[in-house]
């Protein structure tokens, strides 16, 4: 029942958009602990969205690259370690790629004072783990309605 009410929010933004939002899903910097992610990517893609999940261990430069490349409408970036402190460095990036409009959004292991310091820096959402994917897929789908110029009509 949980996943038939995904879908059908997805399918609602969809309509909204014109096509199926698209999520990059990665890890920056040297945390190769993956799981989460890949969970996460599959949580997404049974709902309705477009995936592209990349491996561990990514540059921002490439992830920007990537980004642009695929003309994604929002980056989840996983962080186990210390990583998240990185993702500063990919929001000015993004902004100096003209990207400014892309949804980032962070899954992981931060603590609080870092939730603080990430979304000033312009992240949308700190997912914590045991977030469900309910509340992970209908945030998504809320954050990038919100950016993206979607049909009000077809929403409802």
């Amino acid at each position: 029942m949980e996943t038939a009410h995904l879908v059908d929010t997805v399918e609602k933004l969809s309509r909204g958009m014109g096509r199926r939002p698209k999520v990059m899903v990665t890890k920056i910097g040297l945390d190769g602990h993956d799981r989460g992610s890949r969970l996460v990517a599959g949580f997404l893609r049974d709902a309705g969205m477009e995936v592209i999940y990349t491996a561990p261990w990514q540059e921002i430069s490439h992830v920007v690259n990537q980004a642009l490349e695929e003309d994604v409408d929002a980056i989840g970036v996983s962080s186990l370690a210390t990583d998240h402190l990185l993702v500063p460095k990919l929001m000015t990036a993004l902004r100096d790629a003209d990207m400014a409009d892309v949804v980032v959004v962070v899954g992981g292991i931060v603590p609080d004072e870092d939730v603080v310091m990430l979304k000033e820096a312009g992240v949308s959402e700190v997912y914590h783990p045991g977030t469900s994917r309910h509340d992970i897929v209908t945030g998504l789908s809320g954050l990038i309605g919100e950016t993206r110029m979607v049909d009000e009509e077809a929403q409802r």
